[in-house]
């Protein structure tokens, strides 16, 4: 079976990596439901300076997930702490690699919001919230990543 993260043959693949090794993709959709949260309140604050704090406060979280993995994010050890302790163990594991890369286009995204907003065009932080709204929302309540299928669609395209 070939691993549609790698490209590889996952039966045969000798070395561990970040695919084999893998992580509880439960973790990132409990992330995904809290930071909806989140920015559905700052949607609904519409274009405020209290959008604008809350829009930079997840902006924020978002860095640490882009630059070291979910595990990293608040959200993150939330899960660990609170959620996962009282869960059974995983029916599979997830290669890390696409949820970093969601965690990066989460940044640029409530970043432009955050950007735009301290210019001055504070219109623009309700929609930047609302675009990552329907993402983080899509991952919460169905597991659609939408940051990992761009992730996956740009490995697909750097291989042809």
């Amino acid at each position: 079976m070939t691993d549609p993260y790698t490209g590889t043959d996952a039966a045969t693949s000798a070395t561990p990596d970040a695919a084999t090794s893998g992580i509880d993709p439960r973790g990132p959709r409990v992330g995904a439901g809290l930071t909806a949260v989140l920015l559905a309140v700052v949607v609904l604050l519409g274009p405020s300076t209290g959008a604008l704090v809350l829009l930079a406060v997840v902006a924020c979280s978002f860095l640490p997930g882009a630059l070291r993995g979910t595990h990293a994010t608040w959200q993150g050890w939330l899960f660990r702490t609170l959620v996962r302790p009282r869960l059974g163990p995983p029916e599979h594991l997830e290669d890390p690699r696409p949820p970093r890369f969601a965690q990066l286009v989460g940044l640029v995204v409530t970043g432009v919001g955050v950007v735009a907003g301290l210019a001055g065009a504070l219109v623009v932080v309700p929609w930047a919230a609302a675009v990552a709204f329907v993402a983080a929302a899509l991952n919460a309540a169905v597991g659609l990543c939408l940051g990992c299928e761009l992730y996956l669609l740009g490995r697909r395209l750097r291989r042809a």
